[in-house]
């Protein structure tokens, strides 16, 4: 009995988008040139890891055009010429209408040690975050909710349920973080009222706290304290006023086509 050898072509950097069209190369690229990132250099490990993840790239008008790493959506250099991402702003409060906010952590490489909203990040450009209709747009930064918010608190997704995100609006702002990392993003403005269990992630977080609509605008007159950008726009225009029919009378302000541009 004899046996066939195959023999097969040594697949390389150079030669699998040839031999492999459907194959996208970008990744290995793209691990490559963040190896050798000097914008990267002296931070901490795992959020230059986090920069690696790709972002949904935007026309004005929030339909996906494109997808771009974390770290070149945020690079003031791009931003200040157009470059404009997806994102979403999670506001949770519990049962005594307290909304949980998050000092970020010192970690942390845009807005370090700023106090914020429960959670803020960006849906990625994979499948089930990404959409360009709105309702699967709003679908696809639901599900980036529910899973930035166990990675940064540690908040299971039993406890806060897809369809008991309520989205609000969307917001389109720029903001600079220091001289080269800032944002340009439309963001999703998503609302939850759920009692839940914190298991907080240090280099993500490095404080948490319930707080009354009071106890937040005397927060604001601490001139100590400092907050994000998005955080202090939605709470200069929007917040106090959603929060006061947060028992009665959300659904109003719920499911806005319009963008809001700030």
């Amino acid at each position: 009995m004899s046996t066939t050898t195959t023999q097969t072509q040594t697949i390389t950097a150079n030669n699998v988008v040839r031999l492999f069209p459907e194959v996208d190369s970008s990744l290995a690229s793209l691990h490559r040139e963040s190896a050798r990132d000097g914008d990267l250099e002296g931070y901490d490990e795992e959020q230059i890891r986090l920069m690696e993840e790709v972002c949904i790239v935007l026309d004005y008008n929030d339909m996906p055009i494109g997808s771009a790493s974390k770290k070149v959506c945020h690079l003031m250099k791009n931003i200040s010429e157009g470059l404009l991402h997806r994102a979403f702003s999670v506001f949770l409060f519990d049962s005594k209408n307290r909304l949980l906010l998050q000092q970020r952590a010192d970690e942390k490489i845009t807005f370090p040690g700023m106090w914020t909203n429960t959670c803020c990040s960006h849906p990625l450009g994979v499948p089930g975050e990404t959409g360009a209709e709105l309702e699967a747009a709003v679908q696809g930064v639901r599900r980036a909710a529910q899973r930035k918010l166990d990675q940064e608190l540690g908040i299971t997704a039993k406890q806060v349920p897809l369809d008991q995100f309520n989205f609000l609006t969307r917001i389109h702002y720029k903001a600079p973080s220091d001289g080269k990392w800032g944002e340009h993003e439309i963001d999703y403005i998503l609302f939850i009222k759920a009692d839940v269990d914190l298991d907080v992630n240090a280099n993500e977080v490095q404080d948490v706290k319930y707080v009354s609509e009071e106890e937040l605008r005397t927060m604001f007159r601490d001139q100590s304290l400092k907050y994000t950008p998005w955080f202090k726009l939605i709470c200069e225009t929007m917040l106090f006023e959603w929060w006061e029919h947060l028992n009665s009378g959300l659904e109003k302000y719920m499911g806005e086509t319009q963008i809001r541009r700030m």
